[in-house]
């Protein structure tokens, strides 16, 4: 794996710290009580965790998409909805502000969001578009807004929400929505398996004003842009939680005691640790591969699928192995190996799921062939 620059290490080691000394000590509590840690974020935004990669002219810390990447799988393995949480604020909320927006946008959406001050959120899937996003009944007439959103991540929480809609002539566009607009209404917010400590919202808009981001009717290519850079976003935050399991697992392997000596003598322990490392070391290759080509400008839509898709089973399967090392205490909230394994499924669902990854890779792979 290529060799990380000063900066990068800095930022990882600052995510690192901040992960382990501020996250990870409450991740259970926040888990058991779904309580969303709002003040976390402020505390991130003023370490510029909240904008790594945002150019320091909004306020960010202008590094590249890559440290924006560690600092993900680091708070990942420390909290996975932490993680989501800033996954979508900056990777799916802030980062289209920045390529879609005009200057005057820029410059008044993006600081504050920067900052930590305020949370961003992404409001595209509906109820009967979902994979199929470009079957969403969202309407936008004279840039009023009207519709339902569905799986709204930091949707109770954000102040401003990228939203897609229909336009009268049908094509769909993109829109700023601020969360206190008239109107706008969070009419759910969803219990779930796991990232208990992350808002996902269902959302109600009626007649909400809405500001149009990008040129009319470029909604799906912002949409589609979004989520090529979101899913190596979910790629780093699936080898975090992998990278935790692997630790906690490795720790017990260590101290637990059976048969006269450490469970880590046995061959068959040996076995299931070396292969959760070897496979968490392959994610994050694959996940660092995307990223730098992200970075350089380069396309990454296949490389973002590929990473995605390995990183989010390996997550699956290799949290899964850590659980079964812990034994009967893996089953138990004790120790949070069942915390990681709830939540690395949703790793194969969102931003797209693991079979939409394999038609994109697959479609890229055999051209026209792969339409029949």
């Amino acid at each position: 794996m290529s060799e990380l620059t000063s900066d990068q290490r800095e930022i990882r080691d600052l995510a690192k710290r901040f992960a382990d000394h501020e996250i990870a000590p409450h991740a259970a509590e926040w888990d058991r009580e779904h309580h969303f840690p709002r003040e976390l974020y402020a505390a991130m935004g003023e370490l510029g965790l909240m904008g790594v990669c945002v150019p320091d002219a909004y306020d960010g810390v202008g590094a590249d998409y890559l440290s924006y990447i560690l600092v993900l799988e680091e708070l990942s393995r420390a909290d996975a909805s932490v993680g989501v949480t800033l996954a979508v604020h900056l990777g799916a909320g802030m980062l289209p502000i920045l390529d879609w927006g005009t200057e005057e946008q820029r410059e008044r959406f993006v600081p504050p969001l920067a900052r930590g001050e305020e949370i961003c959120a992404f409001a595209l899937t509906e109820a009967e578009a979902g994979s199929d996003a470009s079957s969403l009944r969202t309407r936008a007439t004279d840039d009023r807004i009207t519709g339902n959103k569905q799986w709204v991540t930091n949707g109770s929480y954000a102040s401003t929400f990228t939203v897609f809609a229909r336009e009268d002539d049908d094509r769909i566009s993109a829109f700023l929505v601020r969360g206190d607009a008239l109107g706008f209404e969070v009419t759910r917010e969803e219990r779930k398996l796991g990232l208990n400590a992350a808002s996902t919202a269902d959302l109600s808009l009626q007649g909400v004003p809405g500001e149009r981001l990008g040129a009319a009717g470029s909604g799906m290519r912002i949409a589609l842009s979004t989520l090529d850079g979101g899913r190596i976003g979910i790629a780093a935050q699936a080898v975090g939680i992998a990278q935790a399991g692997l630790e906690l697992a490795t720790e017990y392997a260590r101290e637990r005691r059976a048969f006269g000596g450490p469970i880590a003598r046995f061959q068959a322990i040996q076995q299931k640790l070396a292969d959760m490392q070897t496979e968490i070391e392959a994610a994050r290759a694959l996940t660092w591969r995307a990223a730098r080509l992200r970075d350089a400008g380069e396309p990454h839509t296949v490389e973002g699928a590929q990473a995605k898709l390995f990183a989010s089973r390996v997550a699956r399967t290799q949290t899964g192995e850590a659980l079964q090392i812990l034994g009967g205490y893996g089953y138990t909230k004790e120790f949070p190996a069942e915390r990681y394994y709830r939540d690395a499924k949703i790793t194969e669902i969102y931003e797209g799921t693991s079979e939409i990854q394999r038609l994109v890779i697959a479609r890229a792979l055999l051209g026209e062939a792969a339409d029949g």
